[in-house]
């Protein structure tokens, strides 16, 4: 797949990470310029929500540059970053060396049963062909009792800021992403991606049938995020 285009709702994982490798380069600015900077508060609350201990070991799935995987060490936990696009992990590996970030799938995590305290996924969910599948799997190296936390585009709670929201997701986000994206496209397909993603009961609902206990959500920024915690059996 050539720079420019993008991955298909179908979410083939050969074109997702094709799309993402084409965004690398600018990525962790645009994600800031786009969110008018609350990238940074929805990463601190996401590792604030996992309630990680020092020593801990936490997986993070769809790091991407490991932008969040460093934020997930500020708690002294040991954080491995996963990412399908090496192109997101070279630039990572760029600029923050020393963090362990590891090439994968989320539907085949190359670590054994229970390896890790705890699992997070930021923004990567909805880019996975096969959700509940990811989940089964987080929850296969998460050891019993462990947490998983998910940061994930939703659904704003009220009705006239959703109607702002989403007005500027369909019209002005692939818009200002021209001016600072490296591959504009792909944030066509990030705004058709979110609109098409269940709102915060129904990913609840996803994660509780994927074999999570305990699940519960709050909402970020009015709704326009939300993080779901659930607990491992």
């Amino acid at each position: 797949m050539p720079q420019g285009q993008r991955a298909g709702l179908d979410k083939q994982p050969h074109e997702v990470a094709a799309m993402f490798d084409g965004v690398a380069a600018r990525y962790d600015l645009t994600n800031t310029v786009l969110s008018f900077g609350q990238d940074r508060f929805w990463r601190r609350a996401t590792r604030a929500a996992l309630d990680l201990l020092p020593g801990e070991r936490v997986l993070d799935v769809g790091a991407g540059t490991g932008v969040s995987t460093e934020e997930l060490t500020q708690s002294g936990a040991y954080a491995v970053g996963l990412d399908l696009s090496l192109g997101m992990l070279a630039a990572g590996r760029r600029t923050r060396p020393t963090l362990p970030l590891l090439a994968g799938d989320a539907l085949r995590l190359p670590f054994a049963d229970a390896s890790f305290d705890a699992v997070t996924i930021s923004f990567a969910l909805r880019n996975v062909a096969d959700p509940e599948a990811a989940l089964r799997e987080f929850a296969r190296v998460t050891r019993p009792g462990g947490r998983m936390v998910v940061c994930e585009f939703s659904t704003p709670v009220n009705p006239a800021f959703r109607t702002v929201y989403l007005s500027y997701l369909m019209r002005s986000l692939p818009t200002v992403a021209r001016t600072v994206s490296s591959n504009p496209e792909a944030y066509v397909y990030l705004a058709e991606s979110i609109r098409a993603w269940p709102d915060q009961a129904g990913l609840a609902g996803r994660i509780a049938g994927s074999g999570w206990q305990r699940v519960a959500w709050r909402n970020l920024t009015g709704g326009v995020v939300a993080l779901h915690r659930a607990t491992r059996s």
